[in-house]
């Protein structure tokens, strides 16, 4: 039998190859590293006082804090007291971008943290589980002499969560409390130049709305945005990237149907694979440049969650494979208690995600951080994550040891062959060998990407403990799974070549009696014919019965 190019190819060749992709990675580390811009950036806000002096409110008008239509402001709220306006009648309005700048497609999306200014004041304390309510409008327009046009409208409730770290005495009043970062907005696509928001903090003593929660002095926000320059480096990755994966993809399939024989679980898994990363690496977010599309966040994380799920299955399936016994292999039905653990993980991230990103699609103040369940259940979701990632890993570990004890078993029939023929099959083990490690060290590093990115999405919620995600490290992850995946189907494919006379089309490596039984000893101890996509996917299956 012809065998796969990896065993096929000559060793000088196959090095060139290696060289190759090599250089392609590290390429993909410098693009993100001297090309690209940081990931996101973050610009600072404070929020501008507004009065609204109409008596009776009114839901269309929006309050601008600076240009030819600002509104009426206060410095403080001690100016609001002298004037006697009403806490209800003050609006906080911040304008996202700042002056003289605009905002842009290619930010892709704007995630907005909430920070209060709360003086210490003995009359007027932080009570325990103090909840600030307020009432927010998120306006747009695309030029500068437009009405603005709400796009969303809701009542919030955020927990204060403020430390005072002095003695809580008459000499310390006036000094801040520290409070911890809030979830505000997250929109999902950044389609409008301009953006608008109005924040009112509604005071109710009868309802006990805003009661307890000290005296606010002022309102910050964050806005966090992903950086245009980055965007640009992305789609291009992709662009490149699709065709590249879709060929090799076509190009091996094509020579597994060539074949006599039909193709085992392995090569139809090795084909998933190459469809699950040529899904998410499909640039469908150039049509989020040109179109609101706030649902893409969203189906990125569930391209990306169906390509997690089928990269690590196929690790699990590549390595039992090698494992399983004759009468087992090549079912994927034996693979359910690994496979379906990730399978419902992965369904549980989509739960997850639906419960946050898919109902901000409708309201983009939701987060599931809010409240102190959904705080709990998100921390306890990224912890147990990050632990099953591991375990995962050390599984594999373990999978992966036993493959090589496997074969390792197998080479004891290596010494009775002739010279040229032991030396070809220990070249065959070698190259097995350096794969299985490359796959260990693509999962290694996959695993820590996820923990990390778990982490960092969710990193204005661990108070101190953040995370930095640079660019090189996205682009140099994003470009290994591209080229692990191509070297896969690349070294997996047919060989046209064929290794030795002896080594005909369907032919095991069986032992007899005659003028080759020193070469050709039985390196299973199956006696039955058996198909596979290389001579190691042959030796190291076992018949349960010799």
């Amino acid at each position: 039998m012809a065998g796969a190019i990896i065993e096929n190819m000559s060793t000088k060749k196959l090095v060139i190859v290696g060289v190759i992709l090599l250089l392609f990675q590290a390429f993909a580390f410098m693009v993100g590293g001297l090309i690209a811009p940081s990931p996101t950036t973050a610009v600072h806000y404070l929020a501008t006082k507004c009065v609204d002096t109409v008596k009776h409110r009114q839901d269309s008008k929006w309050f601008m804090p600076w240009g030819p239509n600002q509104c009426e402001k206060i410095r403080s709220f001690d100016e609001a007291m002298a004037k006697k306006i009403e806490a209800n009648n003050i609006v906080f309005a911040v304008h996202i971008p700042l002056p003289n700048k605009e905002m842009s497609p290619w930010f892709q999306f704007m995630l907005v943290i909430l920070q209060f200014d709360i003086a210490f004041k003995m009359h007027n304390q932080i009570e325990d589980g103090a909840m600030v309510t307020v009432d927010v409008g998120l306006a747009y327009r695309d030029d500068t002499i437009s009405e603005w046009t709400e796009m969303a409208h809701s009542f919030e409730q955020r927990k204060l969560s403020c430390s005072f770290t002095t003695a809580k005495t008459y000499e310390n009043e006036g000094r801040f409390y520290e409070c911890d970062l809030l979830p505000f907005m997250e929109v999902g696509s950044v389609a409008h130049k301009y953006y608008l928001l109005n924040i009112r903090l509604p005071v109710n003593d009868r309802k006990k709305v805003n009661v307890g929660i000290g005296e606010i002095k002022d309102i910050r926000l964050v806005g966090i945005h992903q950086n245009g320059g980055f965007t640009q480096v992305w789609f291009a990755m992709k662009t490149f990237l699709t065709p590249s994966i879709l060929i090799i993809m076509i190009w091996y399939w094509r020579r597994i149907t060539l074949m006599s024989r039909p193709p085992v679980l392995l090569e139809k898994v090795i084909l998933a694979l190459g469809i699950s990363m040529t899904f998410i690496n499909i640039p469908v977010e150039w049509f989020s440049v040109g179109f609101n599309w706030t649902w893409m966040l969203l189906f990125g994380d569930i391209r990306q969650g169906i390509f997690y799920s089928m990269l690590l299955s196929f690790w699990i399936i590549f390595c039992g494979e090698h494992l399983m016994d004759q009468t087992e292999r090549n079912r994927f039905s034996v693979y359910w208690k690994q496979v379906g653990p990730i399978v419902f993980g992965s369904f549980c991230l989509f739960i997850f995600d639906m419960c946050e990103r898919g109902v901000q699609l409708t309201n983009p103040f939701y987060s599931i951080w809010a409240s102190d369940v959904g705080t709990e259940l998100a921390m306890a979701f990224i912890i147990v994550a990050g632990i099953c990632a591991c375990l995962y890993f050390l599984f594999l570990c373990f999978m992966v040891f036993q493959v090589f004890r496997n074969i390792s078993g197998k080479r004891t029939s290596l010494p009775a062959m002739s010279k040229a023929r032991r030396l070809h099959y220990e070249g065959l083990i070698f190259r097995f060998k350096f794969l299985m490690l490359v796959t260990l060290t693509c999962a290694a590093m996959t695993v820590i990407f996820f923990i990390i990115s778990q982490v960092n999405e969710g990193h204005w919620h661990w108070g101190e403990h953040t995370v930095q995600v640079n660019s090189a490290f996205f682009t140099g992850i994003y470009g290994m799974w591209n080229l692990y995946v191509f070297a896969i189907m690349f070294l997996y494919a047919p060989s046209h070549k064929r290794y030795g006379d002896e080594q005909s089309s369907g032919q095991c490596i069986t032992g007899d009696a005659g003028a080759n039984s020193g070469e050709d000893i039985q390196l299973t101890t199956t006696i039955t014919h058996v198909d596979g996509p290389t001579e190691i996917y042959k030796m190291s299956g076992k018949e349960a019965q010799e």
